[in-house]
């Protein structure tokens, strides 16, 4: 069959982040403790995981037999993830642009890294914080700049309605207060 009409995955493709998402073209906004940490993760494979996993595979190779050697295996498939993880954090880090969110520190407008509290219109309050995709956990009130929640409330200001859609259809958001990080001597503010 030509390979026209196959699939072959060269193991290449672009990872989707933990929530889900794959990073827009262009910028990847992140702040720097989420770069940090992108960057640690990397540097942890590379110097630490990699290297050891190397070692394993090259003793299991020497071992003989390797069509039913299981290290041998199991290792070849596990530097294969950590290839691919390797690929993909190396380029989430070069698109990345770090946002130091407490610039806006004291003002109104919603910008990425503030922290939001809106209501809807039968008065429930809920507050996230828009952070980067990379970094953003929705168990801890954090949305990526990319949500369509983040989007709807980005340039409001504190008293704005926005509208947004949801599956279950539009609602209205009224912005009830904007927060951001203060501002700490190493942000240079």
């Amino acid at each position: 069959m030509s390979k026209a009409f196959t699939r072959e995955s060269d193991g290449d493709e672009e990872e989707a982040s933990p929530d889900g998402t794959s990073a827009p073209q262009g910028k990847n906004y992140i702040t720097r403790i989420g770069y940090d940490r992108l960057r640690s993760e990397l540097l942890g494979l590379i110097d630490d995981e990699r290297p050891r996993v190397v070692e394993i595979v090259h003793w299991a190779a020497s071992n003989g037999d390797r069509s039913e050697n299981g290290d041998y295996l199991y290792g070849k498939k596990r530097l294969r993830e950590i290839d691919r993880r390797i690929r993909f954090l190396t380029r989430r880090l070069e698109m990345a642009e770090v946002v130091d969110p407490s610039v806006h520190h004291g003002g109104e407008h919603v910008y990425f890294g503030a922290t939001v509290t809106y209501a809807n219109r039968a008065g429930e309050e809920t507050t996230v914080t828009i952070l980067g995709i990379d970094e953003a956990d929705s168990s801890k009130g954090q949305i990526s700049w990319v949500s369509p929640v983040a989007k709807a409330l980005l340039r409001c200001r504190v008293g704005d309605e926005v509208q947004i859609m949801l599956p279950d259809g539009s609602q209205m958001l009224e912005v009830l207060e904007v927060s951001y990080p203060a501002p700490t001597p190493e942000s240079g503010h």
